[in-house]
């Protein structure tokens, strides 16, 4: 009975820990925790994701994406609907030197998602720069800037780390529950180790 609630109490937490909503953007919902924006004016934002379709299919990025000459698409959310009747530009630039890798002249995006396709990706590994800037009556415009840093290779996350630590654990738990002989070893280490505490 005890074993039966232990290994039902186990599952759920494996499933709380690894619910995509507990984890998006570090874990925390929000903007506030959300390393992937621009702030357009104080509480209002754009979203960014980049993605690199054929180097690594599964994957998303933010400040920084791994290969350079390859597609990159980046990807641009308005999280408010106001937005959507102004005019946005788009500009990448190598940074320090401010080389423009990237344009896009300034049109409306009623959607509220604009995808940016650099069909070659970035052409160096090193710093760049994202410029946005949404086009006001009057000259009145909106400028938001995020710098990403490409050609680094990918590089495992702390959080990735801690799922594969994780994925390890559940595993060593299964072959504890069905098998009797490394039950048996990992009880013996068990009851050792409470007897020294």
């Amino acid at each position: 009975m005890t074993n039966s609630i232990m290994r039902k109490g186990f599952i759920a937490l494996l499933g709380m820990l690894f619910s995509t909503m507990l984890w998006a953007h570090g874990g925390a919902a929000g903007t506030d925790t959300d390393q992937c924006k621009f702030e357009l004016e104080p509480e209002h934002w754009i979203h960014y994701t980049a993605y690199q379709p054929i180097a690594y299919p599964a994957e998303d990025f933010c400040g920084n994406i791994p290969k350079t000459g390859t597609l990159t698409q980046l990807v641009f959310d308005y999280q408010d609907v106001r937005y959507r009747n102004r005019a946005v530009e788009f500009e990448v630039t190598k940074e320090p030197e401010g080389k423009r890798v990237f344009f896009q002249a300034a049109k409306k995006h009623k959607s509220g998602t604009v995808v940016l396709k650099l069909a070659n990706g970035v052409p160096e590994p090193g710093k760049y720069l994202i410029h946005i800037t949404l086009k006001g009556a009057e000259g009145e415009n909106l400028d938001a800037h995020m710098s990403f840093v490409a050609g680094k290779g990918m590089s495992t996350s702390a959080t990735s780390l801690f799922m594969y630590f994780l994925f390890l654990l559940a595993g060593l738990y299964v072959v504890y529950l069905s098998h009797a002989g490394f039950k048996a070893k990992v009880d013996e280490l068990l009851s050792t180790a409470k007897k020294k505490i």
